[in-house]
């Protein structure tokens, strides 16, 4: 019974059936592993609706399991664009090699093969059935020979894959003959295949051990396969060694029986102190909250009070100015007695009587002159911002002192296709066990910033889908189970300003592809000695073009490259595919750097020759500067036109308005700009003089998760 629980899938919950191996060597059902890949593609094709998760009544995913598919579904938007479009409704196989895997919840890659590349674990399967004829034990197996009624059969075959009774075993394998030499137990149902095969090369059985991936393999795998340069050893060597040690290590734990015991005693203990522990935790975190309620609360009252003081204050003075105006209602009377004393033919009983009179009447008719309310309707004085202290309570957290703030590597971190952010932590100790990285455009028209988070448990995330030509605000902080890292200081990054450009040096241009056509070099040696034959007079010498192998008709587009320091002349730019013919088969195949309108000398025939409707354009680098060409616009100072060589040069080719840009790829600041004929094809062009070497720059690909082998 104690072994129950090792039999058991992660997924399901029940006995294994058909379990297959996954790469962290974890079992899963193959049903469960179809299911859960199912569930996962179903979430990304319905947007991640809970609805297609439920579609097995089989499958029992933890809800920890379920906010894993659902993540990754939400980052599956990385692999479009290698083409992932979903798979058919009517599919057998999942698509998918992503798989979040139940029993050490991390998302485990399953290779190009995907589930066909796993191996079934016949052991496994063969204990799993012994448990189960150990668990039904009243229940026999049945010859299938047998004439109605069958015997209960007493042994199988394990080549016929079928179950006999003495005498029907007798009668199928008599003495003598082929047959006779089958395998056979004890009566089962599970029949395995006597020889495993390779999932690489289905015709191919395994017989070699591959030490790196810890896997049998075959030897195709081994000749030419993903296995050619990997340390295998025999199969029996790798049986007889992983069985001494298996042997050697359950002999150990059965002798340290008391020590086991001892530790559980201990384990106990620990339990009860967690329990102890976890509760006073809880009525601290409870007293600190209480504390800032208590401090809300008195803050709250305090400004209700201020309100309610200065509503009354303000109420009894409009009241007040309010009755002083009804009594200008009731002086109507006034007004009356004062036209009737008017009537008074007495000059000294009229003045006696209209003094008095004449007061009143001035003090009524000032008041309706200079009307101004008492006090202002308005509260605005009153607002509370709690923007600042809402935006501290929302990063409250358990902080620790032990746990380092990462920094993010600004100089392993780069844009280009997508964002690679890496970080690090300055020192070894009490490390993060996972790591959360916001992200958010700079946007100056916005007031309040949206981070966006990613739960990542590497030092390194890719992220896809950012903006074209935007700035990126990235920060980190470590988690430790519910302790966390302050925030890393923010970097700002930028995106290049247009989609990037995937192409190869073309290797028609005569260089060969030992690097993949990625990297080209040339060396100051016998070629340019021969070139040497054409000089008759100035320092002409030769270059060596090269076009990348795809081009482009429209759109704007950027691509970058590095440039290596020792190269002496290197000029890069683009080139229409009207004038590369020209390019390559100029009848003056030797070109000068004093007269070229790029190449940074100054000269005075250089600004009387410049042309702007040029049949390409070329920028030159060299010797770590980058030299802007001469142009009317340009600088007359030469020092001024002569720049670093940045570590990664990157150009923007923008077709519908004409234009090429010379970037600084590091910091995606354009060096310079200039206007180009685009009515044809435009192909990248590099030239090499001397001693250079160019290499493209590396596309950034989604890397998945990452898994430790604890085998």
């Amino acid at each position: 019974k104690g072994i129950e629980r090792e039999l058991i899938c992660p997924a399901c919950k029940e006995l294994f059936t058909h379990p297959l191996i996954l790469p962290c060597q974890h079992n899963v059902c193959h049903k469960c592993v179809k299911e859960i890949l199912f569930a996962f593609e179903d979430s990304f094709a319905d947007g991640g609706s809970e609805s297609s998760n439920q579609s097995s009544p089989r499958i029992k995913i933890s809800s920890s399991s379920m906010d894993r598919i659902d993540r990754i579904s939400r980052s599956a938007s990385q692999r479009r664009s290698f083409g992932w479009r979903g798979r058919k409704r009517n599919s057998l196989t999942p698509r998918s090699s992503l798989f979040p895997c139940p029993g050490c919840q991390r998302d485990i890659d399953l290779g190009e093969r995907g589930i066909n590349g796993l191996f079934r674990n016949f052991t496994l399967e063969t204990i799993v059935e012994r448990y189960r004829q150990a668990a039904r034990a009243a229940v026999a197996i049945m010859c299938d020979f047998c004439k109605p009624p069958p015997q209960e059969s007493t042994k199988s075959c394990m080549d016929c894959s079928a179950s006999y009774c003495n005498e029907c075993f007798k009668i199928h394998h008599p003495w003598g003959t082929a047959k006779a030499q089958h395998e056979y137990v004890g009566p089962t149902t599970n029949f395995r295949p006597k020889i495993l095969m390779c999932p690489e090369h289905e015709m191919e059985r395994v017989n070699m051990y591959c030490e790196i991936c810890r896997r049998p393999v075959c030897h195709l795998c081994k000749l030419g396969g993903c296995h050619a340069n990997h340390r295998v050893t025999t199969m029996s060597t790798a049986y007889k060694t992983l069985k001494e040690k298996l042997s050697k290590d359950i002999e150990y734990l059965i002798s340290k029986e008391s020590q086991v015991k001892a530790h559980i005693t201990q384990l106990d203990l620990l339990l009860k102190e967690t329990e102890c522990n976890s509760e006073r935790a809880k009525e601290e975190a409870f007293q600190s909250f209480e504390k800032l309620s208590h401090v809300l609360e008195e803050k709250k009252s305090a400004a209700l009070r201020a309100i309610e003081a200065s509503k009354n204050s303000r109420l009894e003075k409009l009241q007040m100015q309010a009755e002083e105006y009804q009594g200008l209602l009731e002086n109507n009377g006034l007004v009356g007695y004062a036209q009737e004393v008017l009537k008074e033919t007495d000059p000294s009983c009229f003045v006696q009587t209209a003094k008095q009179l004449h007061v009143r009447i001035q003090k009524a008719t000032e008041s309706l002159k200079t009307f101004r309310p008492a006090a202002e309707t308005t509260f605005e004085d009153f607002v509370v911002d709690i923007a600042k202290q809402e935006e501290i309570l929302g990063d409250l957290s358990f902080h620790s002192n032990g746990l380092e703030v990462p920094e993010i590597n600004e100089e392993q971190s780069r844009m280009y296709n997508k964002a690679l952010i890496s970080w690090e932590c300055p020192g070894k100790t009490d490390s993060a066990d996972t790591y959360v990285l916001e992200y958010h455009k700079l946007n100056r028209e916005e007031d309040s910033v949206t981070w966006q988070e990613i739960e990542v448990c590497s030092k390194s995330k890719v992220i896809s889908d950012l903006d074209d030509d935007s700035s990126y605000a990235f920060r980190v902080r470590g988690y430790k189970g519910s302790i966390c890292s302050p925030w890393s200081r923010e970097v700002i990054l930028r995106t290049p300003p247009a989609p990037v450009f995937s192409f190869l040096f073309d290797d028609k241009c005569g260089y060969n592809s030992e690097h993949l056509r990625t990297s080209v070099e040339s060396r100051a040696g016998f070629p340019l000695l021969l070139g040497s034959e054409r000089m008759q007079v100035g320092c002409y010498t030769t270059l060596d073009y090269i076009i990348g192998d795809t081009g482009i008709a429209k759109g704007k587009h950027f691509w970058a490259f590095h440039v290596e320091a020792y190269s002496y002349l290197v000029k890069v730019g683009v080139v229409s595919s009207n004038k590369i013919q020209k390019l390559f088969h100029n009848t003056h195949d030797v070109t000068s750097p004093r007269y070229e309108q790029d190449s940074g000398h100054d000269s005075g025939s250089e600004d009387a020759f410049f042309d702007s409707s040029q049949p390409f354009t070329l920028v030159t680098l060299g010797m770590k500067k980058f030299f802007i060409p001469t142009t009317p616009a340009a600088p007359k100072d030469p020092a001024s036109r002569i720049l670093p060589l940045p570590s990664c040069l990157g150009i923007c080719l923008d077709c519908d308005k004409g234009k090429v840009g010379f970037y600084d790829a590091g910091r995606m600041k354009c060096l310079y700009e200039c206007e180009v004929d685009c009515s044809g094809i435009m192909y990248p062009a590099f030239a090499l003089m001397g001693g250079a070497a160019v290499h493209l720059e590396e596309a950034i690909t989604a890397k998945y998760g990452e898994y430790h082998d604890d085998i």
